[in-house]
């Protein structure tokens, strides 16, 4: 693969709005028409609590911005819920003029720096406004999963729904702070509701590799394929050579995958927004061509751009 980078799409610190300031932070995409792309992600608040949102763009520029949405569309739980502390898009599915939003709930912690868990909320106007299914997660962390859980990606085919999402396997204070380790496992469900876990890990550690983040994942000519960020586990924050990059991995079953991270062809650019960072990405497909949205540096603090897959 090749990809062309494009250039910004949204800088939360010049949109203009009245409550969006710093982050930009997860960006998944619904494309609603041949006009209309929305662009779901998560800000954050003066008290550093992520919310979501999103706007709506051109698909096929999508730096052209038609609507910023001026509040959020899912309020921070009660106290001492899964996801009081903050809340974060991860993938969206549409069935039946119903919206799924599966979504990351944080809460900070003590001993560790957060515990996350998988939640899920429904739309049914077309995704302006959503309902929480309950006050409680749909996966947290568990006697075979002990840390946490987090950042699903969710489709369905026929009756089954099928989940990857990122598994943490422990922490290590690196430098004085605890860091998480995390791969991606594999979950389906009769309902998208209720998951069962197969305990299934389809993209694992290397010598490199020391957490993998955010599956995003379709099929194409009968494979299918995964993107993801994957990082190191020390300095990744400040060091270009150890920070987040996007891999890729393909799979017959989407249970079985082979790392293809050569393949991705994705770089870091020389300088500006993602030139430390490349990370959270999602895609979709219109007229004929591949679109690429990801967070850069700073975990979104300097907002999300576009990439388009250059044709052969």
């Amino acid at each position: 693969m090749k990809w062309i980078k494009k250039g910004l799409i949204f800088n939360p610190k010049n949109n203009h709005s009245n409550w969006i300031t710093n982050y930009a932070s997860l960006p998944i995409v619904d494309l609603i028409d041949k006009k209309k792309l929305r662009i779901y992600f998560s800000t954050r608040d003066e008290l550093g609590r992520s919310l979501p949102t999103f706007i709506e763009v051109n698909p096929e520029k999508p730096n052209e911005i038609y609507y910023i949405h001026n509040k959020p569309i899912l309020d921070l739980g009660e106290r001492g819920t899964f996801d009081d502390n903050g809340i974060m898009p991860s993938s969206i599915v549409n069935k039946n003029n119903i919206k799924y939003l599966y979504y990351i709930g944080w809460n900070t912690q003590k001993t560790v720096s957060y515990r996350l868990s998988i939640g899920l909320a429904t739309s049914k106007d077309g995704g302006h406004t959503f309902n929480k299914i309950s006050n409680g997660p749909i996966l947290d962390r568990s006697i075979d999963e002990p840390f946490f859980n987090t950042a699903p990606y969710v489709i369905k085919e026929s009756d089954l729904w099928r989940m990857w999402y990122v598994s943490c396997t422990g922490w290590e204070v690196i430098h004085d702070w605890p860091e998480p380790f995390y791969n991606i496992k594999y979950a389906e469900s009769n309902d998208g509701i209720n998951w069962k876990r197969t305990k299934i890990t389809c993209i694992d550690y290397d010598n490199f590799t020391q957490a993998i983040g955010k599956p995003c994942v379709y099929k194409e000519n009968g494979v299918y394929k995964m993107f993801y960020s994957f990082r190191s586990a020390t300095d990744y924050r400040i060091d270009k050579s150890r920070s987040y990059r996007l891999g890729y991995a393909e799979s017959n079953d989407g249970i079985k995958w082979i790392r293809k991270d050569k393949k991705m062809g994705m770089n870091f650019s020389d300088d500006g927004w993602d030139s430390l960072m490349n990370e959270y990405c999602s895609t979709y497909n219109f007229k004929d061509c591949r679109y690429l949205i990801y967070n850069g540096n700073g975990f979104g603090e300097s907002g999300f751009g576009y990439s388009i897959l250059k044709s052969k």
